[in-house]
């Protein structure tokens, strides 16, 4: 889970990577990494020790009915993930991955736990309501940060729909790995990935057409000449964030974790990404003193939050 919490938290450094190359052509090559990092990961971890079945086994066993399940999670993913880079491109990452992913903690932890109660709840919920706290907070010091200069609420905005977008698919790929005839995490994580690439196809398309940034269309001749370095970065992007969700998904086939709880401490990731924005990206260096105040106390209570979270399954 804390491994998954790195990866979630750092992949959109990938983005930042690329300056000038737009985020829905960097998102093709983000696909990309998604199935690259399924398949590596699938042909080793996946197929080696005794337990389960190997990973193209489990693949082709799977039935309609998980694999469908595991196929829709990736296609809510993918429309919360396109929402959630455009906002970073937007407002930042210290701004968007707090109000998107912290929201996302809600929505998935209340929802994945209903399908699967595992953990304290008193300490569980009482976690998210603090966590809650700590989105109040970042949305306060972004506020602040654009006290002196023209800008509007759609970063946030694209950052709470995706927020909730990005805590509904989880439910999908808990009932995908519960059941008989189940298929294991690492056949689920390929199909999670089909469903993304399908949704992409028509998603991405459309935001190339228009984009939420208010930006010219993005041809796709821009993908064809952009530099070598910029298609990599965005595969190196897609192979850790899928890296951190088959992890995740293996973590909450422990029975004392739960997927609410591996979900919740996987959306530590805001942690992460918050740190990489204030600290290497620099996004709050010119922000008043008290939008930096508010900022540490949004770290003081997601990390509060996110401790009685990981105490829910001890106690």
């Amino acid at each position: 889970m804390i491994f998954s919490m790195l990866c979630w938290g750092s992949w959109a450094n990938t983005l930042k990577l690329c300056p000038g190359y737009r985020f829905q052509l960097f998102y093709w090559d983000y696909v990309i990494g998604l199935f690259v990092g399924a398949l590596l990961w699938g042909v080793t971890l996946g197929s080696l020790g005794s337990a389960g079945q190997p990973f193209f086994a489990d693949i082709a066993r799977v039935d309609a009915h998980h694999a469908y399940f595991a196929i829709a999670g990736g296609a809510i993913f993918n429309v919360a993930n396109l929402l959630l880079v455009a906002a970073i491109d937007i407002a930042g990452l210290a701004v968007a991955f707090p109000v998107g992913i912290g929201l996302a903690l809600v929505v998935g932890a209340v929802s994945s736990y209903i399908i699967a109660p595992a953990g304290n709840p008193a300490l569980l919920f009482g976690g998210i309501a603090i966590v809650i706290v700590a989105i109040v907070l970042d949305a306060a010091a972004y506020r602040l940060r654009e006290q002196q200069r023209s800008v509007s609420t759609r970063g946030v905005v694209l950052s709470l729909v995706s927020g909730v977008l990005m805590g509904s698919f989880y439910p999908f790929v808990s009932h995908a790995m519960s059941g008989i005839g189940a298929p294991g995490p690492y056949a689920t994580s390929f199909y999670f990935v089909v469903g993304v690439g399908l949704c992409s196809v028509i998603a991405n398309s459309l935001l190339m057409r228009r984009p939420l940034d208010g930006r010219e269309p993005v041809p796709f001749s821009d993908y064809i000449h952009a530099r070598t370095s910029w298609h990599l970065w965005g595969i190196i992007g897609g192979a850790i964030w899928c890296t951190g969700a088959i992890f995740n998904f293996v973590a909450s086939r422990a029975h004392i974790v739960g997927p609410a709880v591996s979900y919740s401490i996987g959306q530590g990731a805001t942690m992460i990404s918050a740190s990489w924005g204030v600290f290497i990206w620099h996004e709050f260096s010119a922000a008043p003193s008290r939008s930096k105040t508010l900022l540490t106390w949004m770290f003081v209570f997601f990390l509060c939050g996110l401790t009685a979270v990981a105490l829910a399954p001890v106690f």
